[in-house]
């Protein structure tokens, strides 16, 4: 018999272990020198999926479906196998945009609504709150479990625990103070925990050594191999364990897949893990096939030790505890603390991730809001930091509460799977809004809240109080007869749907009213800007980003650095202004340029969302609405690439019509030519010289036409960047009797079609000026990878002309303002240097190599 000392102290101890693996994280990844910068610690780190429901709850569903739980651990294989591209464009907006949570993500992609954002927070506590108290249920029932043995208790039993005497209580707050020194000890612009994610990563190999001890031990200790175990089972007719039964027909097979392929996506610690998280985009490839080996290892035993229990006990015990009273009743009591220490890790991980993830869409996206659009003298403390830790902390409190009041009112009775399933259900809501942000411009965001709002309905009928109608807390006829007696009401049975089971009852009618209500309100509407806006930069963000709206209104850097300073701390967001790529002006009272402005937004987006930071940042720039220089530059914008159309077209319409001709012509010339002489015609004579005349000006004419098309559609992407700018070089030295040199450090840019041609427009435009402007003798151009900066291209074109002044307007030629809109929406900046005797454009594009590069690989 294990004394009750002995359990809580090696908890205690274990829980210790995982506190100084995470403070050892920490101090790494502070001295720069990052522990889970790697590829296999990323994907132990997502195996927090698998908590206390894949621990004891998955050899539960097998005693009772057999193979239906399968589904929950295919659905994520499949979305690592299948979905690298939705993963992988998650991922990348995220860095891009300082996304810190999916209230975040949805908020951000949706023109960055307040609103938006505090409604994804309340759907995501409220449908994980039972999640988490599976968790805590697990905890409880595990630990009297194995402190009562040898007297052998049902978890019906352990319902009944008076408050005080209540082990879930004590482990809620016990992990509460926990989480709290886990991941709110500091506000960090990046939202990363890599202490944290270390710890997550050893508590998977723990709970995965525990899993395996156990089914090696049920497999070769109590019975004697798989054979023995097997042949016992089919004796005892239980070869339906092993097939795929009535209760869990293909129907629920397919909603089950569907949902855990959503679920290792939208659980918020699993975004917080995936996302948030992730340090190098390239650890997906790794996580592709080790996170599904990780689910297969951990669910080799499942049937086995579901067969085994059921053997030994019988129908009549509860199977979610057959990993645990196994070991115990063969009387291996280091086995079963070992087991049990196992079930911890699973749960822990689960709790310390959710309850991180939660707290950070509580702070961003429904307080933080509320305040800053409010008149609350805490919004206009100097010191906000210490607030939104305050928040975060006391919402880990009352999440994990909430958690233990539902466990308490509603948990007790269920099965550990089947209350899984009510959160897996709640966070499918979220499927239309991503997805359909990801790779639909038209979606609007009073599109995606009545879709929410629809679903996250339909699914708290059909599953959240249909839950607490089975544990007494709403009458039976409710399920029975619908309220009010109106059948067609049944929560369970909505308008008359039967057949099937609750899940996929919820499910259909929750999809049906969401994928509705944000496609048909989308298609009744129309994006505004900032929707539009937001939306060019999430659907190609696989493309070169494109340039984000800047802020009109100017405030003084002092502004800006008393606002970063609130909400960062004074090292903060001295730290933050360092980070500014450009030279920082000296004095404080000097209006900030618009990219620094958006530089501070990004920075305080990463620590407290980027809805609130809009808010915040709107709070020194006094205004936020497009204004007529925006209208403007979108307009500007949308004449681009109509005038980028066209041109294209004109290339299109002179190469088959107008250059064909010319070249017919030019055949046709040379053809009489050639017939005049072969009759013996005057080689001198006025109709021989005519002819000849005419064909030299077909041809002359058949050049400039060329040269012509080549300017309207220069073949870059056929050629590549470096030999099409050679060419036009030629050309250019040849017709202006310049010289003009080339210098590259590859013949091959890995740049893609729409970067070719914006990058050959800017050298071409550069040349073009130079020659204008400078009178030079000699231009050089180079196109280099930066050796300080790998995957950043460096493009410059410099003469020894008499240099001009760039800041001067010239009517009538927009070349200067064209390259830097330009260079800017391909991510990069622009900078024109002149003097006399040399002047030097020079743009830089930062990671555009590496990007491509990247892209081409996964490609």
């Amino acid at each position: 018999m294990l004394q009750t000392w002995v359990i809580v102290a090696v908890s205690v101890v274990y829980l210790g272990l995982l506190f100084a693996v995470a403070f050892y994280g920490d101090r790494r990844a502070d001295a720069g020198r990052s522990v889970i910068n790697n590829g296999t610690i990323y994907a132990l780190s997502l195996a927090v999926y698998a908590t206390s429901w894949t621990y004891y709850g998955s050899v539960g569903r097998a005693a009772t479906a057999g193979v239906g739980f399968l589904p929950i651990y295919l659905g994520p294989t499949l979305m690592f196998a299948l979905g690298w591209l939705v993963l992988r464009r998650i991922i990348r907006i995220s860095r891009r945009h300082r996304i810190t949570s999916l209230a975040d993500f949805i908020s951000a992609r949706y023109g960055k609504s307040a609103a938006l954002g505090g409604l994804v927070t309340i759907i995501a506590v409220v449908g994980i709150v039972p999640y988490i108290s599976l968790q805590l249920k697990a905890v409880s029932n595990s630990f009297e479990i194995i402190r009562r043995h040898p007297e052998i208790t049902s978890t019906s039993e352990l319902g009944h625990i008076p408050l005080l005497q209540d082990t879930a209580l004590y482990a809620a707050l016990l992990l509460a103070a926990f989480t709290i020194l886990f991941g709110t000890r500091h506000l960090d612009t990046t939202e990363r925990h890599e202490g944290m994610v270390a710890a997550i990563a050893f508590e998977s190999v723990v709970k995965l050594v525990a899993f395996l001890a156990a089914g090696l031990f049920v497999v070769f200790w109590v019975f004697g191999g798989f054979n023995d175990l097997f042949s016992q089972a089919a004796d005892a007719g239980l070869t339906t364990l092993f097939t795929l039964r009535e209760q869990t027909g293909y129907g629920t097979w397919v909603w089950l897949t569907v949902l855990s392929m959503l679920a290792i996506v939208l659980l918020p610690r699993q975004w917080q893990i995936t996302i948030v998280e992730n340090v190098d985009e390239g650890h997906l490839k790794r996580a592709m096939w080790l996170f599904p080996l990780y689910l297969l290892a951990i669910n080799v035993f499942v049937l086995p030790i579901a067969a085994g229990g059921l053997l030994r006990f019988g129908e009549a015990a509860d199977a979610d505890t057959f990993v645990l009273t196994l070991p115990m009743a063969e009387g291996k009591q280091a086995l079963a603390l070992l087991v049990f220490i196992g079930g911890l890790s699973a749960a822990t991980g689960m709790i310390i991730v959710e309850t991180i993830a939660l707290s950070t869409m509580v702070s961003n996206s429904l307080v933080m809001p509320l305040l800053l659009r409010g008149k609350s003298r805490l919004a206009h403390r100097d010191d906000l930091a210490g607030l939104v830790l305050g928040i975060r902390r006391a919402t880990i409190v009352l999440v994990l509460l909430l958690g233990y009041a539902y466990f308490r009112l509603a948990g007790e009775g269920p099965a550990l799977v089947s209350i899984g399933l009510v959160s897996f259900a709640a966070v499918a809501q979220f499927a239309p809004a991503i997805l359909g942000g990801l790779f639909w411009k038209g979606g609007t965001r009073r599109g995606v809240l009545v879709g929410l709002v629809a679903g996250f309905a339909v699914w708290a009928y059909t599953l959240l109080l249909p839950s607490f109608a089975d544990a007494g807390l709403l009458p039976a006829s409710f399920l029975r007869e619908g309220p009010l007696g109106i059948e067609l009401l049944r929560p369970q049975q909505l308008f008359g749907l039967a057949g099937m089971d609750p899940i996929s009852h919820a499910m259909f009618w929750s999809a049906l009213l969401n994928i509705g209500g944000y496609v048909t309100v989308s298609l009744a509407g129309r994006p505004d800007a900032a929707e539009r806006a937001q939306a060019v930069q999430f659907v190609e963000i696989l493309a070169e980003p494109v340039r984000e709206r800047r802020w009109q209104v100017r405030p003084k850097v002092g502004e800006l650095q008393t606002l970063l300073e609130r909400f960062l701390g004074r090292e903060g967001a001295h730290r933050a202004l360092r980070s500014y790529p450009e030279k920082r002006p000296d004095s404080l009272t000097t209006e900030a340029a618009p990219e620094l402005v958006h530089h501070a937004e990004a920075q305080l987006a990463g620590s407290i969302g980027a809805a609130s930071a809009r808010l915040a940042v709107a709070s020194v720039a006094g205004e936020e609405q497009l204004g007529t220089d925006e209208v403007m530059e979108m307009i500007g914008e949308a004449s681009q690439i109509a005038a980028l159309e066209e041109r294209h077209r004109l290339a299109r319409e002179l190469h088959d019509s107008v250059s064909q001709a010319l070249f017919s012509m030019t055949l046709h010339a040379r053809a009489i030519e050639l017939a005049m002489r072969q009759e013996g015609s005057d080689p001198h004579g006025p109709a021989y010289r005519s002819l000849a005349q005419l064909r030299i000006l077909t041809q002359g004419a058949l050049a400039e036409m060329r040269a012509l098309i080549f300017q309207l559609r220069p073949d870059v992407h056929q050629k590549g960047l470096v030999a099409a700018v050679r060419n036009h070089a030629a050309a250019v030295a040849s017709r202006e009797g310049v010289q003009v040199g080339l210098h590259a450090s590859e013949e091959h840019l890995p740049l893609d079609e729409r970067a070719e041609e914006e990058l050959f427009r800017v050298i071409q435009e550069a040349l073009y000026n130079s020659i204008k402007h400078a009178q030079p003798s000699r231009i050089d151009i180079r196109l280099n990878e930066d050796p300080d900066l790998t995957g950043t291209l460096v493009a410059e074109v410099t003469d020894d002309g008499v240099g001009f002044d760039p800041d001067v307007p010239r009517p009538g030629h927009l070349g200067l303002k064209s390259m830097r809109e330009r260079t800017e929406s391909l991510g990069g900046r622009l900078t024109i240097n002149s003097s006399p005797g040399s002047t030097t454009v020079r743009a830089v594009l930062p990671d555009i190599l590496r990007r491509a590069r990247s892209d081409r690989n996964d490609g």
